[in-house]
């Protein structure tokens, strides 16, 4: 079964420093039908402008992932960690039994695009941590690359969940095939180009649930870049 999330239909919010787009419910955004997928819990993909950024504030029991597609993203926490997230890089966190964090673009004339991302972890009380990686190339890693898994153990960030994150890039008219694991469901979200998910065309912003498919088959129709979540 498959089913198509649009880009057009997510919740928004809109400040003078933020345009973010909520593919589930998340802060004044509620839709009953839409609270998240498994562990997934928050999709939001966010514009920052120059200067702007997100102040000091706290979560807990939370992975949280950054993956910048555009410009960067300037990280600090009550850990002691401060740095610089640019395209090529994916930032981790596991709030745990408590953070504090704030995220902020750090130039003074150009935007940041990136999506923020929750999930679920299967433990509460975790020692908060942190993470910074860089995510290979098409060149070195190949079509779909894992930048994070349960433990680490496929590669990429440490998630403390059972769910595998990977970015697929295609060139126009490539194709690639992924085949789940048994009882795995999968959320595609298409961060640019044209993509078709086994027979459905996704645009930028539009996303795929699939649950119960023994493969997936990825067509490009443009240059394109989407996460590919594989989740218990």
């Amino acid at each position: 079964m498959i089913q198509i999330r649009k880009s057009d239909e997510r919740g928004a919010a809109k400040l003078d420093w933020l345009d973010s787009k909520h593919t589930f419910s998340f802060a004044d955004y509620h839709d009953p039908n839409h609270m998240g997928f498994g562990a997934l819990r928050v999709i939001n993909e966010d514009r920052i402008v120059a200067a702007g950024g997100f102040p000091t504030h706290g979560h807990r029991d939370m992975e949280i992932i950054s993956y910048v597609l555009e410009g960067q993203l300037e990280h600090q926490d009550n850990m002691g960690n401060g740095s610089i997230i640019r395209r090529g890089e994916i930032q981790k966190m596991s709030a745990g039994t408590g953070i504090q964090h704030s995220e902020f673009n750090p130039s003074q004339d150009d935007g940041n695009h990136f999506f923020q991302i929750w999930i679920i972890p299967d433990t509460v009380g975790l020692l908060p941590s942190y993470e910074q990686q860089d995510v290979p190339t098409r060149e070195t890693g190949g079509a779909l690359i894992c930048v994070g898994s349960k433990g680490g153990a496929k590669g990429g960030v440490t998630i403390h969940r059972d769910v595998d994150l990977y970015v697929l890039r295609l060139g126009a008219e490539e194709r690639e095939t992924y085949n789940p694991a048994t009882g795995r469901n999968i959320w595609v979200q298409v961060a640019w180009g044209s993509l078709s998910v086994n027979g459905e065309t996704l645009s930028a912003g539009d996303a795929a649930a699939l649950e119960g498919e023994a493969s997936v088959l990825f067509e490009a129709g443009a240059d394109t870049e989407a996460l590919l979540f594989d989740l218990a």
